[in-house]
This record gives structure tokens, C-alpha cells and sequence, in this order.
């Protein structure tokens, strides 16, 4: 499947505004209309359309949840019962709307359907040891005992670790869903980055237990699939965390759904039914639905990749929690919407992007269910070979750029004579990028060193495939002011950067300028470069 293709997608920073408190709990109010109504996305596919199915299948007579002991499925719904109903869907569904049958490009794709989980451990097997990550069967491992076996086909292999990263940020945009469904469960997983974890740019930066779950979900799942990448799946929150009782306990994937849930209990000061929700949606197996993900040729052996993980990008956004931000030209200046499952692989020698996997969790709430609906979008980009979920959107008569909130006076001051009311400002340095990627806007602009490599790789990989790309602001600039007019210095994500410490080492530190076509970063370059900043 060549460039410009539109295979069948998903509808499923720390760059943003200082955080707030949370909004109270109640229904949204439905958004103003968009004075500026955006390009059209591109169109989903019919079988994009439904609600959101429930982490665990519906109850039928004789039926007991696969994979789990006796007795477990009566805790569960134990569980669902202390719940608000909004959380109840979440467990065990209800009837909804179906999807029509032609497509729509306003209907929004359920999660793909769950696989069995696994059978549980006979009683006679050895016990694992405590809180101990199973090491699973990879691809690489099978059959490397056996000299008369074949090695598996390199492109399968890439298929296989697309599909894997996929499902990752499928199962991430469902925990991410889930705790921010039940406010008061939400309240327990909050707590303030400090140290070197915090990024200087905010008065108070914060994490979340969805945050520092998602990133050991992706680290479990893709790792236990592929070791030969353990070691290499790198994210942007420490594992550790403190309850209110003042204990820091390491947050992991247990080796089974009990030994996480009673690590979560500790966890989540004791609360049962939130460890027990929690550890069955981190337990659960999503099985993917999308034949062009099984089209993917590329021959990239895993183990010249590496992998940056932004669990939850725009945290503060994520924490606010606002569902009913009107956008403006298309682009959502606050809200839900800019809090995304961002995976990024990169190539480990030329510190490249290759492979990048952006989740949408909150991409519409259905008016009915209120539920979540999310999409993702995925890109690869390898040796001159390119594949993408996304069609390249094209250029647009009437250009527009989007910043930061906090962007310099004198950056607005030098842009606005070419964008004039087409400056548009959003949270989350992720969703700016998606917004470049969408065709909402032609360049995001970043002057500071605000953002980090787990913030940009996925979404650099996707613009590398749409033809796009996202270049090192100070870097260009010097480039451009020197005479160069070839290829310009891109973001890499090998090498920290020197003479830095903690979540600094690995700042973009020159800024950066996303964009999709060479004409219009030439134009930017061009302004900013005699431009008095």
C-alpha cells in the first residue's frame, strides 16, 4: 500500500496550560458551533460505527469470564455494583445504537473486539514469583531451538510489531477512558511530578496513575512480545508512586489479573473495587480488526528499534477534563480532546523516526451512552518506503500555523502578517502535531525547548510518511540564515542532549517547526529569519 492511501482507521505535552481543577462532575454541555469550519477528515470506513463495547462481555446463562477463576465473575459484578451507572457501561454493556451500514464520516468506531483472555494457571503449575512480569513467547524466540526452522519473514515481523504497538494504544485509550470516567476514583490516581520529573515550564506539572499504567502496559505487552526490545521502550513517567498513606510503591504489570489488582490495592489506599476494575482492563487482550495493518512489507528487524512513549500527552488537559471546548478552525484550543496514547519508534543507530502510533481516546463522547469513542492513526516510514493510515492532506489557499498559548510575543509578532486571524492556539504539543498531520493547520511553531522526544517521535513518523516532516527550530534557522536551502537539521531521538539532567536530557531543546509541506516551512524560515526575536 503506497503513500497516500486511506486503509481503514480506527474512530475509537508535557506541552500544555498550567493545571487546573478538575471540572465538577455532571453531563457536558454541547459546544458552540465552529465559527471556522475545518478541511473534512479524511472518511472512516463502515465498520467504523457503534458504541464502545465493555471491557468484559455481557452475563448469559452458564457463561463464566474466560480465563478467570471461579467466583470471579460474581466479584465483578460486586464491583459494578458500587460504580456509577456512567462506570457500570464500561464493565458490562447495554444495548446501543449500531452503526449504519454505508459509511459516515461523523460515526465513530468502537474499540475492536476482545479476545479471550487466556486460561489462568492450573493449580498444579509452579507459582510465579511475586509481582513478576511473565516472560511470554516472542516472535524472535520461537523456534530458536531448533536448527531445521526457518527465521520468521522480516516483514511479518514489522506487520506483526505495528499491530502490536496498535493494540497497545488500544488497551491505553481504554485505561485512559476508564479513569476518567469515575470522578472520585480519578481523584485517587493525581499526584504532583517534582524533581527532576518536572518540567520547568509549569508552575505545577502532574502525573496520573493512568499515566504511569499505560506507559508499563505498553512496556509489558510490546515487551513481552518482542524482547529483544526490552531495554529499549522508554517512556515519560518514573514507575514510581506515592499513595496518600506516604508508601511509594513501584507500579508494574503482575504476572497475572489477582497480583496486579492487590499491587493496585496498595496502590489506590485500599480501595478494592477500583484495583479490581483497573487490573481487568489492564489484563484484558484487544484483538485488532484493521486488514491494513496485516498490508505492512517493510523489512525493519526489531532489534534496531527503540521506542519512546508518551502515555497521556497533555496530562493537565487530561486532568481538567473539559468534553464541551468548541473548536475553532477545527482545532480544539483546551479540553479532552488534546489528551492522546502517543508511541513513537525510532531507529537506534540514526536516531530517525520510523514508526509512529497516535491514539485519540477522546475523540467523541456519544450523546447517548456518554461514552468515549476514540481513533488512531498510524505511519511508517523506512529507506525511502512510506505507508499510512492517513491520506496527505493538501496545501490549502489559506494557510494557518498553531502555537502554544505561552508562544512569545515576538514569534506571534513575526507570524501574523502571513497567518493574520488564522493564528490558532491549542494545549498539548501532541495534538498540535496531529492537527499539522490532519491538514487543520500547514506548521506548528515552538520556539522553546518545551517539549520532549516522547512528545514528538510518533507524530514525526507519521509526518515522515505523509511527506511532511519536523525539523529543530534554532538549527534550521542558523542552516537557513547560512545559505542552505536543501535538507534542513530534523528532530533525532538517540542522544540526550549534553550537559542536562533528569527529563531535560531529553528536551527538544532548539524548539521545532512541524509541518507538512517543504513550501510552507520555507516561508516560516524565511519570516523568522529576519524577524527581530
Amino acid at each position: 500500500m503506497g503513500r497516500g492511501a486511506n486503509p481503514k482507521q480506527r474512530l475509537s505535552a508535557p506541552e500544555s496550560e498550567p493545571a487546573a481543577p478538575a471540572e465538577p462532575p455532571g453531563r457536558p454541555q454541547p459546544a458552540a458551533a465552529d465559527p471556522h469550519p475545518p478541511p473534512p477528515r479524511p472518511r472512516p470506513s463502515p465498520r467504523e460505527g457503534g458504541s464502545v463495547p465493555s471491557l468484559l462481555p455481557a452475563p448469559v446463562p452458564g457463561w463464566r469470564c474466560p480465563g478467570l477463576a471461579p467466583g470471579a465473575c460474581a466479584a465483578l459484578r460486586s464491583v459494578r455494583r458500587s460504580l456509577s451507572p456512567g462506570t457500570r457501561e464500561l464493565l458490562l454493556p447495554c444495548p446501543g445504537p449500531t452503526a449504519p451500514e454505508g459509511p459516515d464520516p461523523d460515526v465513530a468506531r468502537p474499540f475492536p473486539a476482545l479476545a479471550p483472555v487466556p486460561k489462568a494457571r492450573d493449580a498444579s503449575d509452579p507459582p510465579p514469583p511475586p509481582c513478576e512480569t511473565s516472560p511470554g513467547t516472542s516472535r524472535s524466540s520461537q523456534g530458536a531451538g531448533d536448527r531445521g526452522q526457518s527465521r520468521p519473514d522480516p516483514r511479518s515481523t514489522m506487520s506483526a510489531l505495528l499491530k502490536s504497538l496498535v493494540g497497545a494504544s488500544e488497551k491505553s485509550a481504554r485505561i485512559a477512558q476508564l479513569c476518567r470516567q469515575e470522578e472520585a476514583l480519578f481523584q485517587l490516581l493525581i499526584e504532583e511530578k517534582t524533581g527532576t520529573d518536572k518540567n520547568k515550564k509549569f508552575v505545577q506539572d502532574f502525573k496520573t496513575l493512568a499515566d504511569v499504567l499505560i506507559q508499563e502496559v505498553i512496556k509489558h505487552d510490546v515487551g513481552k512480545e518482542f524482547p529483544e526490545l526490552h531495554g529499549h521502550i522508554c517512556g515519560e513517567e518514573s514507575n514510581k508512586f506515592e499513595n496518600s498513606l506516604g508508601e511509594t510503591l513501584v507500579v508494574q504489570v503482575c504476572a497475572t489479573q489477582r497480583d496486579t489488582a492487590s499491587l493496585l490495592f496498595k496502590i489506590l489506599d485500599r480501595n478494592q473495587p477500583a484495583a479490581e476494575l483497573l487490573a481487568a482492563a489492564i489484563h484484558q487482550e484487544v484483538a485488532l480488526q484493521d486488514p491494513a495493518l496485516d498490508t505492512v512489507g517493510l523489512a525493519i528487524p526489531p532489534e534496531r528499534l527503540a521506542i519512546w512513549i508518551d502515555p497521556i500527552d497533555s496530562t493537565n488537559q487530561y486532568i481538567r477534563g473539559q468534553a464541551s471546548v468548541a473548536p475553532v478552525g477545527g482545532i480544539c484550543p483546551s479540553g479532552l480532546r488534546s489528551a492522546l496514547v502517543l508511541i513513537g519508534a525510532y531507529d537506534r543507530s540514526s536516531g530517525d523516526p520510523v514508526l509512529g502510533v497516535i491514539n485519540e481516546p477522546f475523540f467523541r463522547e456519544d450523546p447517548v451512552t456518554h461514552r468515549w469513542q476514540g481513533v488512531y492513526h498510524w505511519g511508517v516510514s523506512y529507506q525511502g518506503t512510506s505507508l499510512c493510515s492517513l491520506s496527505r492532506p493538501p496545501l490549502r489557499p489559506e494557510p494557518s500555523v498553531v502555537l502554544s498559548r505561552s508562544e512569545t510575543p515576538a514569534i506571534q509578532r513575526a507570524l501574523r502578517p502571513l497567518y493574520g486571524e488564522r493564528l490558532r492556539f491549542a494545549s498539548g504539543a501532541g495534538y498540535k502535531m496531529l492537527c499539522v498531520i490532519l491538514g487543520l493547520a500547514e506548521a506548528y511553531v515552538l520556539s522553546e525547548g518545551s517539549t520532549f522526544k516522547w512528545d514528538s517521535c510518533a507524530p514525526h513518523a507519521i509526518l515522515r510518511a505523509l511527506g511532511g516532516g519536523m525539523v529543530d527550530l534554532e538549527a534550521a534557522l542558523q542552516a537557513w540564515r547560512a545559505g542552505q536551502r536543501g535538507a534542513l537539521p530534523e528532530l533525532t531521538y538517540s542522544q540526550p542532549a549534553g550537559g542536562a539532567v533528569g527529563a531535560e536530557r531529553w528536551a527538544n531543546r532548539g524548539g521545532l517547526v512541524a509541518f507538512m509541506h517543504r513550501e510552507h516551512l520555507d516561508v516560516v524560515l524565511a519570516t523568522l529569519a529576519t524577524a527581530a526575536l
